[in-house]
């Protein structure tokens, strides 16, 4: 399980089917190499991208316990939300208490506060067993046929 599976997730299930079963297509799209700017641009002395296991956390304050998710815009917050409450889960996992989460929109100026809760942890394992049935199912999701979805990597694979 990935933080970006938890955030294809809340996004849509047909990308979350075809990035987990190797079907990528981010690294040719314009939207996702500028939001990869941002986020190597801000916070310019701190190590950038944190490597735990199968995680990749943008930046990690060990002296305050603060998880950094720096994103582009705030269209998404809800799946930008939860993948931050999975990166908090898993460092509980490995021990690591009294972490919180902030997800920084730099372009925007704004912060957003994250933190877990007992319901949320629920919700987690609701959601991993979620996303384990989605991704071992022989039928590709369908399209949601949302605005954002033009501007997505995977768009010709729904489209065209």
């Amino acid at each position: 399980m990935t933080g970006t599976q938890i955030s294809y997730y809340f996004l849509c299930k047909r990308k979350l089917w075809l990035f987990t079963n190797n079907i990528e297509q981010e690294q040719f799209n314009d939207t996702v190499a500028m939001g990869r700017f941002i986020s190597d641009t801000t916070y310019e002395r701190q190590k950038h991208e944190i490597k735990i296991d199968d995680i990749v956390l943008d930046f990690y304050d060990a002296k305050t316990k603060t998880i950094h998710e720096i994103k582009k815009s705030d269209k998404m917050e809800e799946s930008h939300i939860w993948q931050v409450k999975y990166y908090i889960n898993v460092l509980e996992s490995k021990g690591i208490t009294g972490v919180t989460g902030l997800i920084d929109y730099p372009k925007l100026r704004k912060t957003e506060k994250v933190e877990l809760t007992n319901g949320d942890k629920n919700r987690l394992k609701e959601i991993e067993r979620d996303i384990q049935s989605i991704v071992r199912s022989i039928e590709l999701p369908g399209v949601i046929d949302k605005p954002f979805c033009k501007k997505c990597a995977y768009y010709d694979l729904c489209y065209v």
